[in-house]
């Protein structure tokens, strides 16, 4: 086992050396994929990550392409999480593939049939370019830790996956007993959004969450009987802002000094949730990737300066984050408004 990871770990550290810039940050990149996911990490030694690829049909893995390749300066993706098998997710990846090479795949192992139980999709067909597609493909299990490069000296950096397939890994961070009663339960979520995989990533004192579409019901386990995440500094609204998603006693449980919401003009942005994030303690501010349209959108809205798609018709902005090399400070920007705004890391 030692001698696998070893040899994982070496070609992992030959391939990302078409990596991109290495100036000492953390930087984070909320990419429109309209109400899709599309995350993309870029560790201090160029290293990336991103999570998840939006839809299909061009759009979205163009917009990845050009963030990764002419902001990011990446000619890789060295790691992409799918964190569940919605087409909003995964749909993009394969197009992605053919605009730039993608290193490592991981995801929770694709099934033979539609992922969802529906028997009368064309699974098999939906997912064929994904399946063809031609990568290091990994899967993932609760507890892993994914192999990033860091320099003798740096840093800890560490990305950890906290639950997957609806199973907690053994915790790796400082375990907190809740001091509320556990929530009634939802309906039991027969979709893969219930399976999605969530994820803690560390530099230094900094923490990030990603929970892909993880809904209320998984959501709990990561609190219930014990609390098995941290505090984090920014938390990525779970499944673009649903109700069905964004468990209080979760979202308390971290705590974010910053919320990131990959919404879309209309998918997301429950009231709900605003509720639950206006509520925190720690929260200094939050964040949308687009405007919510709806007539709700009076109140279940950020102001116009963190909010980095105002129009329904949009222009793809993005929303950036970046740790300072130090990781006491990370500055947030929505580069098309001129937006900036630094925040303190808490100390853990």
């Amino acid at each position: 086992m030692r001698l696998l990871t070893c040899c994982l770990l070496a070609a992992l550290t030959a391939g990302s050396a078409l990596a991109g810039r290495s100036d000492g940050t953390l930087d984070l990149y909320w990419i429109d994929s309209e109400g899709g996911g599309s995350t993309l990490v870029v560790t201090p030694l160029g290293e990336s990550v991103l999570f998840d690829a939006g839809n299909p049909g061009g759009r979205d893995p163009g917009r990845i392409h050009k963030v990764a390749t002419e902001v990011a300066q990446l000619k890789q993706i060295d790691h992409l999480i799918v964190t569940h098998f919605h087409i909003d997710h995964y749909g993009g990846v394969a197009e992605l593939g053919a605009l730039m090479p993608i290193v490592n795949l991981w995801d929770n192992g694709l099934p033979d049939a539609d992922p969802d139980g529906n028997r009368q999709s064309n699974w098999p067909l939906a997912s064929k370019a994904y399946r063809e597609l031609k990568t290091q493909r990994h899967t993932v299990k609760a507890g892993l830790k994914l192999p990033l490069r860091i320099s003798s000296g740096d840093l800890l950096l560490e990305l950890h996956c906290v639950l997957a397939r609806q199973l907690a890994g053994t915790p790796r961070f400082r375990l907190r007993t809740p001091t509320d009663k556990p929530l009634p339960a939802q309906p039991v979520d027969t979709s893969d959004n219930a399976n999605s995989s969530a994820w803690v990533l560390q530099f230094g004192d900094f923490r990030f969450y990603d929970g892909g579409d993880l809904t209320w019901n998984s959501e709990a386990k990561l609190v219930q009987p014990t609390i098995l995440v941290p505090e984090v500094d920014v938390y990525q609204v779970t499944h673009h802002g649903f109700s069905v998603s964004n468990h209080p006693q979760l979202v308390r449980a971290l705590n974010p000094t910053v919320s990131v919401m990959n919404n879309s003009p209309t998918k997301g942005s429950a009231a709900e949730v605003f509720a639950t994030l206006r509520g925190l303690p720690a929260l200094k501010a939050q964040y949308q990737v687009h405007r919510n349209t709806r007539p709700d959108g009076t109140t279940n809205n950020c102001p116009d300066a963190f909010i980095a798609n105002r129009a329904e018709k949009c222009e793809a902005h993005y929303i950036h984050c970046k740790v300072h090399p130090e990781a006491d400070k990370f500055t947030f920007s929505i580069p098309a408004h001129g937006h900036t705004a630094t925040y303190p890391v808490r100390t853990k």
